[in-house]
């Protein structure tokens, strides 16, 4: 598949001083630089506006300690980062509503307690308890041992620290907020994929921007992917809660999943016993490519929403873990460039991408925390419109076998 080549100008955007904008570096590998427990706010800088603060925090004790945990706060809105954790986000909060779920992972864990081949591959789990992961990008999906190698499952970007970090506030209004962390991928003999993550916030919004950009700095072709697990439980996740998407095309991930497809767009409450479901699905776009999708619940006043442009990420996975609140009661919507399969079945249907040696690529995603019915209307209504009178094709049975 041909890759969009980023500009040399996209990229160094990432990566260089903003003369309108104010610049902090918390860490930076290069130049020893490890700010740790660090805090700025509209009114130390002198801004005037929506009022906000940024709090970079160094977690003490447990499997958490050494963790960073990045916190931005405007009104009654919080984002919760984890420069330790790849630059995921831990949870969104905003109008008594979290975008986020309750794992039986109840600590921020450092990845250095995480031994990612343990339990035959799946060790990516003793961390799991974000709102937003990201899922490569030298591989992701499940784990599969093959090329002398375990692919450990969703890859390693979410274990790994950032060896950039950078806050950057725009000196002009609206006073944008970007948070930047540089994720290194780098093996002798294998990969040299660095990716620039970032996630942009203006005070006194209700949603977000990730934006990142992965380029291959080796001398050799080298295979990316990318699945952008977004993760969502109460209060949205409810019995009767919708999944609201343009659909052109779903399938069941597998033969359980099967048993599902007819319920594919509403959740069950919490249900001992059920395991988890995934749906392939493959969404519409208006004809820029732009798309957007959301989980709501019952009522239609709560929802979460993510727009995304197609020509980047092609594919959306669905999962549905209506399990015990205990166990982990969550759904995920889940853009990517490649379905949940081991990369070994992607390489062979084709969803595996390249980058030559020096290409980047870039990825794009706007959050949308929803706290009223108006707001879960008007964002349901732009999801009709781009599916407007096409139909989704329901596929009885899954793409692959693993």
């Amino acid at each position: 598949m041909k890759v969009k080549t980023v500009s040399l100008a996209v990229v160094l955007s990432l990566i260089s001083y903003n003369a309108n904008a104010k610049e902090f570096v918390l860490t930076d590998t290069e130049k020893n630089i490890a700010k740790g427990n660090w805090s700025i706010s509209n009114q130390d800088l002198g801004v005037n506006g929506n009022k906000f603060t940024i709090q970079n925090t160094v977690l003490k004790g447990g499997k958490q300690d050494g963790t960073e945990l990045l916190t931005i706060s405007s009104d009654d809105f919080t984002i919760k980062l984890i420069p330790t954790r790849g630059l995921g986000i831990l949870s969104v909060v905003g109008d008594g509503v979290r975008m986020g779920w309750d794992s039986p992972v109840d600590e921020v864990v450092n990845p250095k307690y995480i031994n990612l081949e343990s339990r035959g591959g799946i060790g990516w789990l003793d961390g799991f308890n974000e709102m937003m992961v990201r899922c490569g990008f030298e591989w992701t999906g499940h784990a599969a041992q093959a090329d002398g190698m375990m692919y450990t499952l969703h890859g390693r970007a979410q274990n790994t620290p950032v060896s950039k970090l950078i806050v950057d506030i725009s000196d002009k209004t609206p006073h944008t907020i970007t948070v930047k962390g540089l994720i290194k991928e780098n093996t002798f003999k294998k990969s040299n994929l660095e990716t620039w993550v970032s996630l942009s916030y203006v005070p006194g919004s209700k949603e977000f921007t990730v934006h990142d950009v992965v380029t291959n700095k080796g001398d050799y072709t080298r295979d990316y992917q990318i699945i952008y697990h977004s993760n969502f439980g109460t209060p949205i996740l409810e019995e009767g809660a919708r999944f609201v998407a343009p659909v052109k095309e779903i399938s069941p991930f597998n033969d359980y999943a099967k048993g599902g497809l007819n319920t594919w767009q509403t959740y069950l409450g919490p249900t001992k016993g059920f395991d988890e479901m995934v749906f392939n699905v493959y969404p519409f776009a208006d004809t820029n490519g732009q798309t957007q999708v959301m989980v709501t619940n019952k009522a239609g006043d709560k929802a979460a929403g993510i727009a995304f442009n197609i020509n980047q990420l092609p594919v959306l996975s669905l999962w549905k873990n209506t399990d015990t609140l205990k166990q982990g009661y969550v759904t995920g919507l889940e853009p990517g460039t490649s379905f949940a399969y081991p990369v070994t079945i992607e390489r062979e249907q084709k969803r595996v991408r390249q980058l030559e040696p020096g290409q980047s690529t870039e990825f794009t995603l706007t959050y949308s925390l929803l706290s009223n019915k108006d707001a879960v209307t008007k964002y349901a209504e732009k999801i009709k419109a781009i599916q407007g009178e096409q139909q989704t094709k329901v596929v009885n049975e899954p793409m692959a076998k693993e």
